[in-house]
């Protein structure tokens, strides 16, 4: 969806176009409340999890629902799709993850992993591995194949969830923010050994994203800034806050940056997206 935004109300999916931000249009209405969305340009198919469980699949051809997964019975927080086995994982505010296949939508498997929220997934197509930040302050690693756990990574403070993680596109290190109010860097060739563990922001970490040539990567917090840093020395370069540069006026909530453009997108409890060239 070159040029396009998807993005999530209460209960629609909204279609922005990325030149003209006034051209904007529902394209699904969903049947309750959701949090978690998930863009699969291959299959024309949007996948939204809702607060109570449930995974809403719309055709973006019929522009309509045509199913729902129901097997969690907690918050959706973050859906995450594996192309290469075209699998998609689903995490749930219980502890639990559960992998789908997209053709026929067959339940691949259902993990408990923690007692805790789990509230954010990335893959490391180089390692076969993923990284799942915890609500218990832990990052877990796991096999996408065996669905194994293989490691707990304990760095942020205890009990403070780990509200994303994200590899560098060449799976060499992970990223990882916490309520903690630190970004954590992990050096993914050497055991996961934790090499930095920066306090980036004044209040809670929400969102990792890296710039498609992986040269740069951006943060967003609670404390309402975005900050753009080196991803090779890993330091900052910019502070984009409210006032001068037009920033938020309340948590940042979630990034992308888009090769359309090399835009990043944020979004965040001010109920606004916005859009900025990144030179």
């Amino acid at each position: 969806m070159h040029g396009k935004l998807l993005s999530l109300t209460v209960t629609q999916v909204v279609e922005w176009n990325l030149a003209d931000p006034h051209q904007n249009r529902a394209i699904a209405k969903l049947t309750e409340k959701a949090f978690a969305l998930k863009y699969l340009p291959e299959k024309q198919l949007l996948l939204a999890g809702n607060y109570t469980g449930g995974v809403h699949v719309i055709d973006l051809i019929k522009n309509k629902e045509i199913k729902l997964l129901q097997l969690h019975h907690a918050i959706i927080f973050d859906i995450q799709y594996l192309p290469d086995q075209e699998w998609f994982f689903v995490l749930a505010t219980d502890g639990t993850y559960s992998v789908w296949a997209v053709d026929g939508f067959d339940l691949v498997t259902n993990q408990r992993l923690c007692d805790y929220k789990l509230r954010s997934i990335d893959f490391c197509k180089e390692r076969n591995e993923a990284a799942i930040g915890c609500g218990d302050g832990t990052i877990r690693i796991i096999d996408i194949n065996t669905f194994e756990q293989k490691d707990i990574l304990t760095g942020h403070k205890e009990a403070f969830s780990v509200n994303c993680v994200k590899y560098h596109p060449n799976g060499t290190f992970l990223l990882s923010g916490s309520r903690d109010a630190h970004l954590n860097l992990w050096d993914a060739d050497k055991s996961y050994e934790l090499t930095r563990q920066i306090p980036a922001h004044n209040y809670a970490i929400y969102s990792i994203v890296f710039s498609p040539d992986g040269n740069h990567f951006a943060t967003g917090s609670m404390d309402k800034t975005i900050k753009i840093w080196d991803a090779n020395e890993v330091e900052l370069l910019l502070r984009i806050s409210p006032g001068e540069q037009d920033g938020h006026t309340n948590s940042v909530n979630k990034l992308m940056w888009s090769n359309y453009n090399n835009y990043l997108l944020s979004t965040g409890d001010d109920r606004t997206i916005k859009v900025w060239e990144i030179s």
